[in-house]
């Protein structure tokens, strides 16, 4: 038997030739669904989702563009985004809390475009970031503040609340959550981050 055969994923995959349009020609598609870190230039698609989503609820946005650009220009590698045939469908925007919780991640917001909202799509996205946080050796836990009508939903994403929050926006109050990403080493070692 030789190594390769005992190896099916070192095998050689044989490609079929690129579809082509009825001219001949090569089609270009862009990926079904990619998930990957923002950009600044993602920013605005970020601020009209995001604008969208908090304005009808609670009346403002949890981060305004220049915010958005802020974030995205400092720490890049700390948001995500789910993006669909190469448009922005739903993101995450975390940051280092400060200089002595370094290794604790503030998710900002996570916002879902309207046309995709009661997909699951908030979950599946916040599964995604919690296992892209315990790639990065610095994080240790997620933190974040939200409505009390939201706890559910982050307590099924498998964050805990810890009370009530000190930061309030006017008549709003919020609840402090944490999600803990450390004491995956082995995971670390063995996942390719």
């Amino acid at each position: 038997m030789s190594a390769l055969s005992a190896l099916p994923f070192l095998k050689p995959v044989h490609l079929r030739s690129p579809r082509s349009s009825p001219g001949g020609q090569r089609r270009h598609t862009l990926p079904a669904s990619e998930f990957r870190c923002l950009s600044p230039e993602d920013a605005i698609s970020v601020f009209e989702i995001e604008r969208e989503a908090f304005i009808s609820v609670s009346g403002d946005c949890p981060l305004h563009l220049d915010e958005i650009r802020h974030f995205l220009n400092l720490c890049p590698e700390l948001s995500l985004g789910w993006f669909e045939e190469g448009r922005l469908v739903a993101f995450i925007i975390g940051s280092l809390w400060d200089q002595e919780r370094l290794s604790q991640v503030h998710i900002h917001v996570l916002a879902v475009h309207r046309t995709f909202r009661q997909q699951g799509k908030g979950s599946i996205l916040m599964w995604r970031y919690l296992q892209y946080l315990r790639c990065l050796p610095f994080a240790r836990r997620a933190l974040l503040m939200c409505e009390d009508f939201l706890v559910p939903f982050y307590q099924k994403c498998g964050f805990e609340a810890l009370g009530p929050c000190e930061v309030t926006v006017g008549e709003l109050a919020f609840v402090e959550m944490q999600h803990p990403v450390r004491g995956h080493a082995f995971m670390r070692r063995n996942s390719g981050c």
